[in-house]
């Protein structure tokens, strides 16, 4: 599947595609069309799913999303995405990234020297925490790369 970073985020690779992944269809259409991209200009993806505490609930001070530590939630997102994608397991061009902090403001680092990033609009997983949508919004007016968005019909 690539590799699975859960430390802070940091940049890709110059030349290189970020995708924010939620599962949501949007998400999963934004996903689709960057594999696409990636292979037909030759470039790697990387594929984000961050989390923003407080998440729906806590056990003792570890917090969880459906009983679960949000790194290993996170993780089951993307390799769910991946599948639903049908990105290969065996794949070096995509990688995977489960990131704390602000949806937004995690895709938008870890683009800062990324040829493309790429959201997808109007998702709403609860991974996220928000929807994408705003997302969308927010890094297509704030972003150090250019911004594809993408919609689930789209992809």
């Amino acid at each position: 599947m690539g590799t699975r970073d859960g430390a802070a985020p940091h940049p890709t690779g110059r030349g290189g595609i970020v995708v924010g992944v939620d599962g949501s269809p949007a998400s999963l259409a934004a996903l689709r069309w960057a594999v696409r991209e990636g292979s037909a200009r030759g470039l790697t993806v990387q594929a984000v799913t961050a989390w923003h505490f407080p998440v729906p609930s806590t056990v003792g001070n570890v917090a969880t999303v459906d009983d679960r530590h949000p790194v290993i939630a996170a993780e089951e997102v993307l390799a769910s995405a991946l599948a639903a994608a049908g990105v290969a397991d065996d794949t070096t061009t995509v990688t995977t990234t489960p990131v704390e902090g602000h949806p937004a403001e995690a895709l938008m680092q870890l683009a800062e020297r990324a040829e493309l990033l790429v959201v997808g609009s109007r998702g709403h997983g609860r991974i996220f925490g928000a929807l994408l949508g705003s997302i969308s919004q927010y890094v297509a007016s704030r972003a150090a790369c250019p911004v594809v968005v993408i919609t689930p019909q789209g992809g």
